[in-house]
């Protein structure tokens, strides 16, 4: 049981389908063969969507790991109790519910940064009540950043053949395009080539997107991929990274799909997800529900671990009993692979 990694697994927003992901999560019951989850937030939101839904299982509230049992099917939860169950409403906007989100991912952090658990994973926030309870934050991956004084990150995107991280996420088209910066490129660089090794990936080749249509076309279409990336992709050579570019990202991302490149470096935050997206999640015309929703996000640069599933809150149908855990699964199957590198390295 030692050997097992323990996940802190927050609840994310408790008005989204954040908690019916994680109970359905844990209730694949090759998730406890592999490592040791815990749940954090508030143990009523979970035992609501328990008997709300009918699913089998039930919660083990806690107020330190030690207490936790990691049983099959009685699910242990660090209780926060800070949601007011009378005020919640699933898919509506709240202070509480924005408050209760970000206390949840500032705990996991706190437990990873004192070595109480060994990796974290991350249910959905919705930003809008997150800033309305005073916390502005841009997501997650600035969360993490600042409780760990980190200063070098990027947000690396991981489904099947397509791992992408990104030069900036964010912020608006118009600034993205001003942080493509030679420095910076090569920085991802190095945080997607050591990001590829911890999830035991043996191709370590890197496609780097182009800014622009053609990649610049040669100066007629922008000057940022001559002048920026171009010395980046070079720089990045005499470090010894097997990379290529700036490519055309529409050419780049139809052979990153196929697992011609390890990984790729987007510019920018749409240049990345639309095309990750287009690849793992699964949209039913006929249902008007997604079938399947899968992806990961990794923080990469942190001192401690951080996967998330990589969707949002999904309002429309929280407390349905309709979300997919498929996203929340993937999580932590990367988290506990992460774990398992982290210490075969250590030792």
């Amino acid at each position: 049981m030692s050997e097992k990694p323990i996940l802190g697994i927050t609840m994310g927003d408790p008005a989204s389908i954040g908690s019916e992901i994680a109970i359905k999560a844990l209730l694949d019951q090759h998730i406890y063969t592999h490592c040791r989850p815990l749940l954090v937030g508030d143990a009523g939101v979970f035992e609501h969507i328990i008997a709300k839904l009918g699913l089998q299982a039930t919660v083990n509230a806690i107020t330190e790991v030690s207490q936790a049992q990691f049983v099959y099917g009685n699910i242990d939860v660090f209780d926060l109790k800070n949601v007011d169950l009378n005020a919640l409403e699933f898919g509506v906007v709240s202070a509480m519910a924005g408050n209760a989100a970000f206390e949840s991912v500032v705990k996991v952090i706190e437990l990873a940064m004192a070595g109480q658990i060994d990796a974290t994973v991350t249910g959905p926030l919705n930003k809008k009540s997150m800033n309305e309870a005073g916390h502005h934050f841009a997501g997650h991956t600035e969360i993490y950043a600042h409780y760990t004084g980190t200063k070098k990150y990027a947000m690396l995107l991981v489904e099947d053949h397509m791992k992408v991280i990104h030069v900036s996420t964010h912020v608006s088209l118009r600034q993205a395009c001003d942080l493509v910066k030679k420095d910076r490129i090569v920085e991802v660089v190095e945080l997607l080539h050591n990001g590829l090794i911890s999830l035991g990936e043996t191709n370590l080749k890197i496609g780097i997107a182009g800014l622009n249509p053609h990649a610049g076309d040669s100066g007629l279409f922008g000057t940022e991929d001559d002048e920026e990336i171009l010395p980046a992709v070079e720089a990045a050579r005499s470090l010894g990274y097997d990379v290529e570019g700036p490519v055309p990202a529409d050419t780049m991302f139809s052979k990153a799909a196929t697992g011609y490149y390890g990984g790729v470096v987007a510019m920018y935050h749409d240049q990345g997800h639309i095309p990750f997206k287009l690849s793992g999640f699964k949209w039913n015309p006929e249902k008007k529900q997604m079938d399947s929703v899968k992806g990961v996000n990794i923080t990469m640069g942190l001192p401690i671990i951080r996967t998330s599933v990589d969707h949002g809150t999904a309002f429309e149908i929280a407390g349905k009993g309709i979300a997919s855990a498929d996203a929340m699964v993937l999580a932590i199957e990367s988290a506990i692979q992460l774990s398992k590198n982290r210490t075969v390295a250590k030792a």
